[in-house]
């Protein structure tokens, strides 16, 4: 049996492995909702398992929502907590004290959640870094977390929505 995909490559077709993933489907979501939530701990990006998450479940993308959401928020409140305790905020200030300024304004005034918002939005920047940073200036967490929400809500909603989306087209 292990060395049956060696063997016989057909192992892999997609319906070997759409039977694969039903049979074990319970199990597949207990390890997306662990790995999910420990990403964060080792700063790897969310997209990839956002993506993973709709097509291993493309009947539940509510789940994926959910869980996705989770691992984001968890990480943000993390990073949000160890941004000083990390180090890097003295020698972030001491080399860059301009520039920590205007980011201090900037996630202290009215318009930081709109801030973090677009900035979680935009697939092209790391959310993370905008948690450090507002862990550094002492952001209110409310705020950053309500930001982060917002702008990955959507971003994770289109990821899961394409993702089962390309699925469903790819294999009907």
């Amino acid at each position: 049996v292990v060395l049956t995909p060696l063997v016989k490559p057909s192992f892999f077709s997609v319906d070997n492995l759409l039977a694969f993933i039903k049979q074990f489907e319970v199990h597949l979501m207990v390890v997306y909702i662990i790995i999910s939530a420990l990403r964060g701990l080792f700063l790897l990006p969310s997209t990839p398992f956002v993506l993973a998450g709709a097509v291993l479940f493309p009947e539940h993308p509510l789940f994926v929502i959910i869980v996705s959401m989770g691992g984001i928020l968890f990480t943000s409140i993390l990073l949000y907590y160890c941004s000083n305790l990390l180090g890097f905020s003295e020698k972030l200030e001491k080399k860059f004290p301009e520039k920590m300024e205007i980011w201090k304004r900037r996630l202290q005034s009215k318009h930081a959640v709109w801030i973090v918002s677009v900035w979680s939005f935009f697939p092209l920047v790391p959310t993370d870094l905008i948690c450090y940073l507002a862990g550094i200036v002492k952001m209110p967490l409310k705020y950053l977390l309500l930001g982060v929400g917002i702008g990955e809500l959507i971003l994770v909603t289109c990821y899961v929505y394409m993702g089962s989306g390309i699925m469903e087209w790819l294999f009907g």
